[in-house]
């Protein structure tokens, strides 16, 4: 199937949005490596994933403090305060001119986490580009974890456009894998902890370097027709 120019772009937020450093320096503050961040955030995820695929579901902040319980002797104190780092983020530099050039095409721009309501949008704000978006959805609402194909159905339906007339943009290949069986137009930025696509996936329909990179490649296909 030919994939035409989105009406909708959904971006993913932790890594591909926002900058994890705050949390790399709560772990720190509490007496922890800087670089087990890469691994605890890994075993949020793996938790997540695991959890939809057993039937169940846990939010993402639960995933992440159960993850630095297993890999650090931080107390729940402590592991609620390191937790509580993601308030503190913000957004990438590449992410103001990507969300303004869709705006400026015309295309609605979203976010699609699996984080706990409230994070995007203050990060966004923070970093003076929440005017840019119109909605931050996450699939706490569905009370499911990425990439499970209703999330990103459900995404789509909550933005009343079919399946391949939204775009999914993500740095994880997992995410954008998702977004593909759901029928999603997916982009995949190179640009931050994944340098190159796993290729035990399909390959997304564009990918680049940077958000800008891959807004441009978004914009470059065809028109749908009339």
């Amino acid at each position: 199937m030919t994939r035409t120019r989105p009406d909708v772009v959904a971006f993913d937020v932790n890594e591909t949005l926002l900058d994890l450093a705050p949390v790399g320096a709560a772990l720190v503050e509490h007496g922890q490596p800087a670089e087990l961040l890469a691994g605890v955030f890994s075993r949020t995820l793996l938790t997540g994933f695991a959890v939809t695929a057993v039937g169940s579901w846990c939010s993402f902040r639960a995933a992440f403090e159960a993850s630095l319980a297993q890999l650090t002797p931080l107390s729940a104190a402590d592991r609620s305060a390191v937790a509580d780092a993601f308030k503190e983020l913000a957004p990438h530099p590449d992410v103001e001119p990507a969300l303004r050039r869709l705006r400026q095409a015309g295309v609605r721009v979203v976010t699609l986490s699996h984080g706990s309501p409230g994070v995007a949008e203050a990060a966004l704000s923070r970093g003076g580009v929440g005017a840019l978006v119109e909605r931050t959805l996450t699939s706490e609402s569905i009370r499911a974890w990425k990439p499970d194909r209703e999330v990103y159905l459900w995404a789509a339906g909550t933005c009343d456009v079919a399946p391949d007339r939204m775009a999914l943009v993500a740095a994880h290949s997992w995410d954008c894998a998702g977004a593909l069986r759901a029928g999603l137009t997916a982009g995949f930025t190179s640009g931050r902890s994944e340098r190159v696509y796993a290729e035990v996936f399909d390959p997304p329909h564009v990918q680049g370097e940077s958000l800008v990179d891959v807004v441009e490649a978004l914009l470059a296909l065809p028109a749908a027709p009339a």
